[in-house]
């Protein structure tokens, strides 16, 4: 065992060794009853004991519990340390505190109380102590009682950075909580000014509360966009070497980037010139540099390179109004359609989704269509494939809706069963959609029955028959194809249905056909 230094507790120490060398899960168990028995008679007996020992023996009560034992006594106790001024007293009471008392619990009141009192005290560990506790429980009776209390750290010019870092969170998490017990309105323009801090982390822990605060008050909230647009710029036009602190594989504040970038979906394009323009410089500057050679090849070099590649795509689409990047977006992403990460080509089929419904880029994402069919045919991973899918459906227009419908009812027959039913709509959907010739139309409805009968619906056949019915010019056509397929040795429900419906009003536009006879035959013998 390592010598114990310092403030170390060495009767914790002997004890975890203890437990370490037990042979049995019963001697396990007997070790453990037996010190359970010690801490409760030296907690009931002792009215001597120090905070020393108190965090002793409550940090032995922790570690029994993180071994999947219950514990029903000690609670007072860690209360009791709470009040210590001293750092390591106090941290296990909270910790305990934090893992071991209930929301309800008949105690909260007096750790409410505790916890009051070192918000307001003037030691930042303890300050600190205090914050995490109240995230951790995040109760509706803490946000109730707190709620007010914590945004004054947050605003205050006597804060440090790391105790505002705590408060942020601190206060997010009480938010999402109950977002009625935090007054947003008293402090919401001072909150926006933290975007402008020097300290980062702190940047980092204000733009999470922000982006949940600018859900329920966009308006209130406006101001934040120059701001984070201007933190952005300064981010992506850097070096890694200038931010040391928070560069993560020479990218530069990744996590800072994408939270920027999702709080600005949260509203439209800047209306302010000038602000747009520079956001528009910082997405080019982030295409440019998914562009560049790698710095790394370590996989956290590309994955924090792309997470911030692909959020800023989403603001992107989700702007909708720059037609260069949109192309510019697509392009980048088509490069990984063919990528050998399974996650980056589910990502690009997904984003690309989102960009052909723009009419900016739907052109630049239809160059990519036999990729996508390609993908469709060859990928191993069943969700890419369902991705391809969605795509397809996505680009689809009357220019190429009869190759798009086409590749789909022929990849149909050996598709997974878990996508057929979507596919077999989504063909139905497209085959109405863009069809100039109605006979086209039947052909893939009656194909679609004769693929996967099983997962027609009947809204999709009931369709066929309404359409045929409403359009003389393809009564006949219809009746003679009905006709047709109902000559194969093996019909499903759904074509005998639609044969029975349509031969049954338009099988006098085929009277003179001589195999009509055997047909009737076949009809005869199926109500019979």
């Amino acid at each position: 065992m390592p010598a114990v230094k310092g403030d170390g507790m060495r009767g914790l120490a002997v004890f975890i060794s203890d437990i370490r060398n037990c042979k049995s899960k019963e001697a396990e168990i007997k070790r453990i009853n037996k010190e359970l028995a010690n801490i409760r008679s030296k907690f009931k007996g002792d009215k001597t004991l120090d905070g020393y020992q108190k965090k002793k023996y409550v940090c032995k009560l922790l570690f029994i519990f993180l071994l999947g034992h219950d514990i029903d006594f000690g609670h007072m106790e860690a209360v009791n340390l709470l009040s210590s001024n001293k750092y390591t007293e106090k941290q296990i009471g909270y910790l305990f505190i934090s893992v071991l008392v209930s929301e309800s619990s008949d105690l909260m009141r007096l750790v409410i109380q505790n916890i009051k009192n070192d918000l307001n005290s003037r030691t930042p560990a303890h300050i600190n102590l205090a914050l995490h506790c109240i995230a951790n429980i995040g109760s509706k009776e803490m946000a109730e009682e707190l709620g007010k209390e914590v945004p004054k750290l947050l605003v205050s010019s006597d804060t440090i950075d790391e105790v505002k870092q705590s408060a942020s969170l601190c206060l997010l998490r009480l938010y999402r909580t109950s977002p009625s017990s935090v007054p947003v309105g008293e402090w919401a323009s001072r909150v926006i000014h933290l975007l402008n801090d020097q300290h980062m982390g702190v940047v980092t822990a204000a733009t999470s509360l922000i982006h949940d605060l600018v859900q329920a008050n966009p308006e209130d909230f406006k101001g934040c966009i120059s701001l984070a647009v201007s933190r952005l710029s300064r981010i992506v036009t850097s070096s890694y070497t200038d931010f040391q602190d928070y560069t993560y594989y020479f990218v530069p504040a990744p996590w800072l980037s994408v939270k920027l970038l999702r709080l600005l979906q949260c509203f439209g394009p800047p209306d302010d010139p000038a602000v747009r323009g520079r956001l528009n410089e910082c997405m080019e500057t982030i295409l440019n540099k998914a562009q560049e050679p790698p710095k790394s090849k370590k996989v956290q070099h590309s994955n924090s390179k792309n997470a911030v590649l692909f959020e800023a795509i989403s603001l992107i689409i989700h702007h909708d109004s720059e037609p260069n990047l949109l192309v510019r977006a697509c392009n980048q992403l088509g490069q990984f359609l063919q990528h050998r990460e399974t996650n980056l080509r589910y990502l690009a089929l997904e984003s690309m989704c989102l960009l052909a419904s723009s009419e900016f880029s739907r052109e630049a994402v239809k160059k990519h269509q036999e990729t996508v069919v390609t993908a469709l045919k060859t990928e191993r991973d069943v969700s890419v494939r369902q991705r391809a899918v969605d795509l397809l459906y996505a680009m689809c227009d009357k220019t190429n809706a009869e190759e798009i419908v086409a590749e789909m009812l022929n990849y149909l027959e050996s598709a997974d069963y878990s996508i057929r039913e979507e596919m077999v709509l989504k063909v139905a959907i497209l085959a109405e959609k863009f069809a100039v010739d109605y006979t086209w139309y039947v052909d893939t409805i009656l194909n679609l029955i004769r693929i996967a009968g099983d997962y027609v619906s009947e809204e999709v056949w009931y369709r066929v028959i309404q359409i045929v019915i409403n359009r003389d010019d393809v009564q006949g056509y219809a009746a003679k194809t009905c006709f047709e397929a109902l000559q194969a040795p093996a019909c499903h429900e759904n074509m005998v249905k639609v044969g029975g419906y349509i031969l049954g009003e338009f099988g006098n536009l085929i009277a003179g056909d001589p195999r009509s006879r055997l047909v009737y035959k076949s009809f005869k013998k199926l109500v019979n």
